[in-house]
């Protein structure tokens, strides 16, 4: 057995109730506990002679211990250990509370480092609940004083003190470690060897020797992160997918009939996207996009040559909401052609063939002809790949705003395509920056639509502040006038319950409008004369798609909503997004919302309303009106907030320190590059086997799929 893969109760000196403990943290073999990396360190280097230290000093002094004494404080009934030592140059009281068996610890003549923050009671200097290590002369090798000292991540009964010791019986024995990077990539990028980054990362002898290691252990899993997600892609080679080969003069003729002109980044993407169906072997591209750069339009037209050429396509989306709006833009744009484009959801089913004729039938008639191959555009949510849903032949698949459709899912749909994979395109109107991108996506060809139509004006954003709120609302009162509708987004969708026991955050939400109340306010005292309308997720799914469709005709002047409008939504006459609790949101999400409006012939307006006097919510906030467009306010939003609130952890499965290390733009891309020459000589790994069977072990940890 490896000594990574060893239990730690395996380990001479780790007992039982300590290893039971540790797991708590999820530490139970050697390798857990290896990779439980410090999050600080205290520099306790330098011994001081006690007539040095001065208050507020951070230091480390030894001396013997002259006295020890242990008592009960009168007023607050605690117990306190006190204790004198001395050196050469004076003498330092030190106190311990409520910690009453190191009066049985400590022995007068004891030799010991005590190491802390120097404090003063107005006559005397002293040491409170000092780190402490008994040792027999000043110079003897320590663990927790007297050098760089590692602080770790801690639980109930767990200190890092607990956890520097365990680290200590391992880590005389990690020669035994095997080095899986290959030689050439250590020596290339100056990394140290696995066993000495272990070493240096637990025990470093500077904060350089700690640096050094990191930057190791952050390469390396940015590395196999980026084998995996390339090895993806060797992997589909394997599959075999329908080529679809472009009809040029069929291609032109759809264009043609489009009532409006495509812009030339819209042209060379559906060149890529084109090249992309006509490969024999299974593809998969990120369409990236700024909110009203006409992503739907260049997925549509990839679908209609997918069914001139006699296969189908399905169109997932996030939202049933969102899967209405696409059938209609599909149906609207393309439903005088002979392609059957079918809506099927949880709750919908419904057709469109030849010159826009929609037909409602049932869902089991419409599984028969999706199975029989009568119908070659599908829309609709994850529910288009369930079990009782077959395909003849589906060589497409466009996914909407949700990236992590794998290869399982594909496998799914292969299924009832005699074996052949379909073709992904992804597509995504949240900017993200292209470390993140190539790093989260990196197994997705990208594709960028870094270009708005000729005639979208640009969106007027403003911070709307408590004294201006009444300003505002008059402005958006003479909108309505003028023919236009708002929106209004809210956090929450109803008040906190007062009786429940609430984190600090939903404490702060407390003062934050919920789509209930702002409903309430708006229809009956601040717009009494207006049509005001309420979405919220809580709704069931027709009536959601109902109040789009009354609010799209123009029935409803205000619609006060959660997030569910956040992606895709498509209501031109729409001209304000007026967003409560804007400090609450990502700037991603801001911009996502903002996205809603300006898809029209009129000016659009986004008030940013907020009651935070926050100089970072002003920077957050300000960004949004800044930013020439959605990468560089995506790039700003990474600085501010870290690529973990960016993303999510869970969601992208990345450990924390490759999550920490996206913002290092070097370190993504030497990663990447490595990970790509090296499964290009050796796609196997078979001349790497101990990185192959990390590889391996990894892709479990994250739980790609």
């Amino acid at each position: 057995m490896s000594l990574l893969s060893q239990q730690l109760t395996d380990i001479s000196g780790v007992g039982a109730s300590l290893a039971q403990k540790l797991s708590k943290l999820d530490i139970l073999t050697v390798k857990d506990i290896l990779y439980h990396f410090p999050f600080r360190y205290q520099d306790f280097s330098v011994i001081s002679p006690i007539a040095d230290v001065r208050e507020g000093d951070t230091a480390t002094v030894f001396g013997l211990i002259e006295k020890v004494s242990v008592r009960r404080t009168w007023k607050r009934k605690m117990w306190l250990v006190e204790i004198t030592i001395t050196d050469e140059t004076g003498s330092l009281r030190a106190v311990w509370f409520n910690q009453k068996y190191l009066a049985a610890v400590f022995k007068e003549g004891m030799g010991i480092n005590l190491a802390g923050t120097i404090l003063t009671d107005g006559k005397k200097m002293y040491l409170s609940n000092p780190v402490y290590e008994i040792i027999s002369k000043s110079l003897e090798h320590t663990r927790h004083t007297g050098r760089i000292v590692p602080v770790y991540p801690e639980t109930r009964g767990i200190t890092s003190k607990a956890i520097r010791l365990v680290l200590s019986k391992i880590i005389d024995r990690l020669d035994e470690v095997d080095e899986f990077l290959p030689e050439t990539i250590i020596q290339k990028y100056n990394l140290p060897h696995l066993a000495h980054a272990f070493r240096s990362i637990h025990f470093p002898s500077s904060l350089e020797d700690a640096d050094h290691a990191l930057n190791r252990f952050a390469f390396q899993d940015l590395f196999l992160l980026q084998l995996l997600k390339t090895s993806h892609k060797y992997e589909q080679k394997k599959h075999r997918a329908h080529a679809i080969k472009q009809d040029k003069t069929y291609t032109k003729k759809l264009i043609e009939n489009i009532p409006f002109s495509l812009t030339e980044a819209q042209t060379k993407t559906l060149e890529e996207i084109f090249n992309d169906l006509s490969n024999p072997h299974p593809t998969s591209r990120l369409l990236q996009g700024d909110v009203g750069s006409g992503k739907t339009v260049v997925a549509a037209l990839a679908a209609l040559l997918v069914a001139h050429r006699g296969y189908q396509s399905v169109f997932m989306a996030p939202t049933e909401v969102l899967a209405w709006q696409h059938y209609r833009a599909f149906s609207s744009l393309f439903g005088t052609l002979d392609h059957g484009v079918a809506l099927l959801t949880s709750s919908q089913s419904r057709l469109t063939f030849g010159d826009n004729l929609e037909t409602t039938l049932s869902k089991k008639e419409l599984l028969e002809k999706i199975k029989s191959g009568s119908v070659s555009i599908i829309i609709g949510t994850q529910s288009v790949i369930q079990k009782n849903v077959s395909f003849k032949d589906a060589a497409l698949v466009i996914i909407d705003e949700q990236h992590r459709f794998g290869v399982r899912q594909r496998a799914t749909l292969s299924d009832t395509m005699h074996g052949a994979f379909p073709h992904l395109l992804s597509m995504s109107a949240t900017p993200i920056p292209r470390t993140l991108a190539l790093t989260v996506f990196g197994d997705l060809e990208l594709s960028v639509i870094d270009e708005l139509p000729k005639n979208r004006k640009k969106i007027i954003t403003k911070i709307v502040t408590p004294s201006q709120r009444q300003h505002a609302y008059r402005f958006v009162d003479e909108q309505i006038d003028a023919g236009r509708q708002c929106f209004v987004i809210c956090p929450r969708i109803e008040p906190p319950d007062p009786e429940q026991p609430l984190t600090p955050r939903q404490k702060t939400m407390l003062e934050v409008r919920s789509v209930t109340e702002e409903y309430e306010k708006l229809s009956k005292h601040i717009f009494p004369s207006r049509q005001v309308a309420m979405l919220h997720g809580r709704l069931k799914a027709k009536e959601k798609t109902a109040i789009m469709e009354r609010f799209k005709n123009k029935e409803f002047d205000i619609l006060v909503s959660t997030s569910v409008v956040e992606v895709g939504v498509d209501i031109p006459n729409a001209s304000i997004m007026l967003i409560e609790g804007s400090e609450f949101f990502g700037l991603a999400q801001l911009y996502q919302f903002r996205g809603r409006v300006g898809r029209g012939e009129h000016q659009s307006y986004c008030f940013l309303f907020t009651d935070s006097r926050s100089a970072l919510t002003k920077e957050r906030l300000n960004a949004l009106i800044t930013a020439k467009n959605g990468f560089e306010l995506a790039e700003i939003d990474l600085r501010l907030r870290g690529p973990g609130q960016f993303l999510g952890h869970e969601q992208t499965g990345i450990p924390d320190l490759a999550m920490k290390s996206l913002q290092n733009p070097n370190l993504v891309t030497n990663a990447r590059k490595e990970a790509i020459l090296l499964l290009e000589k050796n796609p196997s790994l078979e001349e790497h086997p101990y990185l192959a069977t990390y590889l391996q072990l990894f892709g479990q940890q994250i739980h790609e799929e």
